[in-house]
């Protein structure tokens, strides 16, 4: 791999989008890498233009993001971490601009939903944008000053806007969950404390075989903090579901409840064996 390309990440989305702002988190070292969609960033770092990918998996808000369950498991990339982004969102204007002053904010339409509550109470017009960062972008260089974006404080940073109100989302708790990709298998030290194990599978065409594999799970004392089905190569028939659990196949719990788990699947794929990030700790 080049030099060059050794010290990118790659994200979806545009510079100030809360991807980017993950890829700064976590590796502020590295150069962010945009792209116009998911399948373009898995590719930068499958053709060695970046060691790294930062995707967006889910929300608390809003649940899975839409078809990267699919995209996971066919991108020949191994997760070898997770990071939690709080959504915070801000109003950014031009400079000089005033709040009492804004008369319209745009954003991607999810983040306008979710600053239903204070653009009604200011009575102020929302306008749908592509995304956030984009929209940042649009008002920066509109220089409107009664026009507004709803974005990250790193957008505004980064196309020179002000903050005019902070932290406008209704719900406190919105996060995101962010799983870093590689080509290269990295799995966490058994002895290293909480890791998270994440695989698809799909079950035999037998009666009650998804309840008998998840038994394993049970009896071996193994959490499981997320299972979701999707349909594979549009059969209404051939379902893949999605696991996350807390363990280390290295572990004698999570190798037995996998073991047993084997006996009632014709397909299993262990995706990736990172660290829990210390959000998960949290309250």
């Amino acid at each position: 791999m080049p030099q060059d390309a050794a010290r990118r990440i790659a994200f979806q989305g545009e510079l100030g989008a809360y991807s980017h702002q993950a890829c700064r988190e976590v590796f502020p070292e590295m150069e962010p890498l945009p792209c116009p969609t998911f399948e373009e960033a898995i590719a930068k770092v499958k053709g060695g233009e970046a060691r790294l990918a930062m995707l967006p998996v889910e929300n608390s808000l809003y649940g899975r993001v839409a078809d990267i369950h699919h995209l996971l498991p066919e991108s020949g990339l191994y997760i070898i971490g997770e990071h939690f982004v709080p959504i915070r969102l801000q109003l950014l204007g031009v400079p000089g601009a005033a709040l009492d002053h804004i008369r319209e904010a745009q954003s991607h339409t999810v983040a306008l939903g979710q600053c239903r509550r204070f653009l009604k109470d200011r009575a102020i017009r929302p306008v749908i944008g592509a995304d956030t960062a984009g929209s940042a972008a649009l008002v920066a260089e509109a220089k409107n000053p009664e026009r507004a974006a709803i974005a990250s404080r790193l957008a505004g940073e980064i196309h020179g806007l002000a903050v005019l109100a902070e932290d406008i989302e209704d719900a406190a708790h919105n996060t995101t969950r962010f799983l870093v990709m590689s080509r290269q298998k990295i799995e966490a030290d058994p002895q290293g404390g909480l890791a998270m194990t994440t695989f698809v599978f799909q079950v035999r065409n037998v009666p009650a075989a998804l309840y008998k594999a998840m038994g394993g799970f049970a009896t071996n004392g193994v959490n499981m903090t997320k299972l979701e089905s999707y349909m594979t190569d549009g059969s209404f028939t051939a379902t893949q579901f999605y696991a996350d659990i807390e363990g280390h196949p290295e572990t004698e719990p999570v190798r037995l409840a996998l073991e047993e788990l084997g006996f009632f699947t014709n397909h299993l794929k262990v995706l990736g064996v990172y660290p829990a990030s210390p959000f998960r700790g949290r309250d």
